[in-house]
């Protein structure tokens, strides 16, 4: 009978227990994702903002995330992890934004409450976006997220986008390795000034003073109605009504800020995103002309006649070989190998080949064929052939520049071809890259147009709704104060006849009794 040891058994135990909550964070993960694609409009809550602190470390803010049935604290600097991290994931669509940090009191930190709301809201309704696992990691919450951030595939992603694929820059390849960087002082981004935030802060100014004037307005006129005992009751309804208008203003101004300004402010930063997407694919574009310039360069380098070519003559004007030289084998007349290659015999010693088959391995034959053929300047330094044998290989100009003789110019020659063959891959990498980019970023342009469109109309509601609670609201509350003020009797010194019709013009509003009166 076998028997489990104490340590086993409790190893055993842990991988269980391990596995079971890694299992339980999978499905409650995927269940969040199930939610988010459920054909339900996704609405994402942040329904509080609480001070918290990590054991006896410094006070943050932690936001109460609600998703479905799942629920959340994330830091504000988590969210601004979440979106660096997806700008480098997807680098051709564009990412929601939101402002940065700023001071602490209540009214920023309601408002950095609805902006930061409305970022997941948009993550959540986008089509490639909200089936990012990254995203759904960050609204889960036993999800620590500086293990996310330390964990794949955020450490696979490269130091520089440019250097990795434009539809994952995960996969990167020696291709796109070899890619040219373009210089950001190529593609420098003019800003463009935006001239509907400031209109629409002038607008919010200018509410928030009325409130202010009809805030001062109502306390002076409850202040006099305590006075007078006669007209007490109409100056204190004409105060209410005042104190009213403040409390309309109020509200309105709160609504233009939430339904009009913080929009117009993040459209302006979506016009930033949209033109830094514009400049990736501008770089891309120039990636492309880079390397097909080197390309052709390389190309051309091979095919131009260097100085060593034109001192001897090409190879198609060597001497006709011998009827004997014919009959040889292919070997005997190919160039000798560069192990056994000699200074002497290659430079007509006296150990060398004679006859036709010496004049066949003319260094000016051999060697020039060979420059041809690597077109590389570095070995165009060959002397011209002496009668006098060499006294010292050493002193070849081939082997003070690291060759071996015809070695080293099928080295030089294998080397261009390799880089001829590594230009090639980058420039289809560059090539598939760009018409990725053009198309992807094209697609989500008009994707963004239309949410653009339907945002605009949704703020232009949200306006005049506004108005007219505002407007609906200090109509009720002028109508009770013209009530009581029509119970005040006339002056004394202004008794006027009143007929059946200025009664009438008077009760709506169509004439004062300041008015000439004709008695018919």
């Amino acid at each position: 009978m076998s028997t489990i040891t104490p340590g086993l058994h409790l190893v055993t135990r842990i991988h269980v227990q391990v596995d079971t909550s890694l299992s339980r964070v999978i499905v409650r993960i995927a269940a969040h994702a199930e939610w988010l694609h459920s054909g339900d409009e996704p609405e994402i809550i942040i329904t509080d903002a609480q001070k918290s602190s990590e054991g006896a470390g410094s006070v943050y803010i932690a936001y109460v995330i609600r998703s479905g049935n799942v629920e959340t604290r994330r830091r504000y600097s988590e969210f601004e992890s979440l979106r660096n991290s997806l700008s480098k994931l997807y680098p051709t669509l564009i990412i929601p934004p939101f402002r940065s940090k700023a001071k602490e009191d209540a009214n920023l930190i309601a408002r950095r409450r609805r902006m930061l709301q409305v970022f997941l809201n948009r993550i959540a309704r986008h089509p490639i976006l909200s089936n990012d696992h990254v995203f759904h990691r960050f609204l889960e919450r036993d999800v620590s997220w500086s293990e996310v951030l330390n964990s794949p595939p955020i450490t696979l992603l490269p130091k520089n986008i440019l250097k990795a694929p434009a539809h994952n820059p995960l996969e990167s390849s020696a291709a796109h390795d070899s890619l040219p960087v373009p210089s950001p002082l190529i593609l420098s981004v003019v800003p463009i000034k935006d001239f509907s935030i400031p209109i629409t802060r002038r607008t919010s100014k200018r509410w928030a003073e009325y409130a202010h004037d009809t805030a001062e307005l109502g306390a002076a006129l409850n202040a006099l109605s305590l006075s007078p005992p006669h007209e007490s009751d109409a100056v204190e309804r004409t105060g209410q009504a005042v104190d009213a208008a403040y409390v309309g203003a109020t509200k309105l101004v709160q609504s233009i800020e939430a339904g009009w300004t913080e929009p117009m402010r993040e459209y302006a930063m979506f016009a930033g995103i949209i033109r830094r997407l514009l400049v990736y694919r501008h770089q891309k574009h120039v990636q492309y002309e880079m390397t097909l310039e080197s390309l052709d360069s390389k190309r051309e380098t091979l095919d131009e006649p260097t100085p060593a070519m034109k001192a001897y003559p090409p190879p198609w004007s060597f001497a006709a070989p011998s009827a004997d030289s014919l009959t040889q084998s292919p070997t005997q007349l190919s160039i000798p190998d560069p192990d056994d290659f000699n200074t002497q015999s290659a430079w007509g010693g006296d150990d060398g080949p004679v006859g036709d088959r010496a004049l066949d391995r003319k260094p000016g034959r051999t060697v020039s064929a060979l420059v041809y053929l690597t077109g590389s300047s570095s070995e165009a330094t060959l002397p011209a052939p002496s009668s006098g044998p060499s006294t010292s290989r050493a002193t070849s100009p081939m082997h003070k520049r690291g060759g071996s003789g015809p070695k080293g110019f099928l080295n030089a020659l294998s080397h261009s071809f390799q880089g001829i063959m590594d230009l090639e891959d980058a420039l289809f990498a560059a090539t598939q890259d760009l018409k990725y980019a053009s198309s992807t970023i094209q697609a989500d342009l008009d994707r963004f147009q239309r949410q653009k469109v339907a945002d605009i109309r949704d703020m232009c509601i949200a306006m005049a709704i506004a108005h007219r609670d505002w407007a609906k609201n200090n109509l009720e509350a002028w109508e009770e104060a013209k009530k009581e003020v029509a119970k005040i009797e006339p002056h004394p010194n202004h008794l006027q006849l009143e007929t059946p019709r200025r009664q009438s013009h008077l009760e709506n509003g169509l004439c004062s009794r300041d008015d000439d009166v004709i008695v018919h």
